[in-house]
């Protein structure tokens, strides 16, 4: 219970940064270069600045390409919306109502496989829809994380992020990152060891 309410402090408390303009995102003062694929500290440290810095750009484009392709199939979407939620509800279910599932199928075992018929039916009739769904999820984040990849950092980034940097721990993306690093031990320590250093 404390640390829901420590956790709902800490959300209540998240600022954005401010919108990066145009030009300095994708235009003319941007500068893009392949990183180097052997140096992974190198290459996590420019993705992870990136993130903070331009983390409310990236939310723009992650919403303008969800709409996009929301706008090109809408029911596809809405269906496939729709079919993802039943699916994790039943999955939710299932995990915490096994064994009274396992009695039912053994009660009823004609009723179980009707069940496992219409739900296979209904998978292979909303396929098309879930893959729409999951590509207007996962295309965002594929063009964030190849544009956090490739984008070079100015002295003028690198000075706002030294000045923002204390805000941009307390941000969205920054709370993401430190429960990633939680999760996933000392894989973020390298870069989140330059914004603890500036608190």
């Amino acid at each position: 219970m404390a640390h829901f309410s420590r956790d709902k402090q800490i959300i209540s408390g998240l600022e954005l940064p401010p919108l990066r303009s145009i030009n300095d995102f994708i235009l003319d003062s941007a500068r893009f270069q392949i990183p180097s694929f052997n140096d992974f500290d190198k290459w996590g440290n420019r993705v992870f600045n990136n993130l903070l810095y331009y983390q409310t750009n990236y939310y723009f484009t992650a919403a303008i390409i969800f709409s996009f392709v929301g706008l090109m199939h809408p029911e596809k979407m809405l269906l496939g919306m729709l079919a993802c939620c039943l699916i994790l509800l039943f999955f939710a279910y299932i995990s915490t109502e096994g064994r009274a599932v396992h009695n039912f199928k053994k009660q009823y075992p004609r009723a179980g496989t009707l069940i496992m018929l219409i739900t296979g039916c209904f998978l292979i009739y909303t396929v098309g829809s879930l893959l729409v769904f999951l590509m207007g999820i996962l295309l965002p984040f594929a063009v964030i994380f190849i544009h956090a990849s490739l984008r070079l950092r100015s002295l003028k980034n690198k000075f706002i992020n030294k000045m923002e940097g204390v805000s941009l721990k307390r941000s969205p993306m920054g709370y993401f990152l430190e429960h990633l690093e939680n999760l996933s031990g000392t894989a973020l320590c390298a870069q989140t060891f330059y914004i603890r250093k500036i608190e």
